[in-house]
């Protein structure tokens, strides 16, 4: 049996604050860094030992890997990071307050940014402070593969071919991998992986640092997935994301 966990990152700063973040590169807010921990705690005690790790160019999914690795004393294995990871980019919203963007919009608008399928808010022009292009980080890109702005649709068709080409065919080498990134990326994952819809994707919320377990027998095909943690505990956070973006 093959295992593969996904992992939202931990709370970042400007989760705590409730803003739009994007690809900006906004780090753990304390208690995101205590969820890390404890991740890595619950991962450890069910059993997981990682021979491989994947995660994005972002510092919140990076640190947040660094921590569950640093419990479970598996700092030595490979970590391969790739922007195609990155969370969706969230254009002129980022860094906007959500429940004041409601406010000002409405609360089905605002979902529509956060949540749809296909549906991207307006772009950054590429002269903003904000665009990623002229980062260091991305140098190597073009600029038709450096967004100034995303619907989940576009963060799949950067993530799922990441996911097919490199982190599937790598499961022929290891038997457990885990993959840190964001709520977005790994919404785009899970949807290929279970075929959901374009409509039925926009009710499904990721906590921060909750390993969801992917099991795959010897062919690769999905047998089985779960939340680690208490049932209850884990509704109450993921009621908390589908929230931020009311007024």
């Amino acid at each position: 049996m093959k295992k593969v966990v996904l992992l939202r990152h931990g709370e970042s700063v400007w989760n705590n604050e409730n803003r739009f973040t994007g690809w900006t590169d906004v780090d753990l807010s304390p208690k995101g860094i205590e969820e890390a921990s404890l991740a890595g705690k619950t991962l450890k005690a069910n059993g997981f030992v990682f021979q491989k790790a994947y995660t994005s160019y972002l510092k919140r999914a990076v640190k947040t890997l660094n921590g569950v690795l640093d419990t479970m004393d598996l700092d030595w294995i490979p970590v391969e990071k790739s922007w195609r990871l990155n969370e969706k980019h969230y254009g002129m919203l980022q860094g906007l307050n959500k429940t004041e963007t409601a406010a000002k919009y409405g609360d089905e608008q605002v979902l529509v940014w956060r949540r749809s399928y296909d549906i991207a808010p307006e772009p950054l022009a590429a002269s903003d402070p904000r665009s990623p292009r002229a980062d260091i980080r991305y140098g190597e890109l073009t600029d038709a593969e450096i967004p100034l702005t995303e619907s989940l649709k576009e963060t799949v068709e950067r993530a799922v071919p990441y996911w097919e080409k490199v982190i599937v065919p790598s499961l022929e080498h290891y038997d457990q991998i885990i993959v840190t990134a964001h709520g977005n990326s790994l919404r785009g994952i899970i949807k290929f992986l279970k075929n959901i819809s374009d409509a039925d994707i926009i009710s499904l919320n990721l906590p921060t640092a909750v390993p969801y377990v992917f099991e795959f027998d010897d062919r690769l095909n999905l047998v089985k997935d779960y939340f680690l943690g208490d049932p209850a505990e884990i509704e109450k956070k993921m009621n908390a994301v589908a929230n931020q973006g009311k007024k």
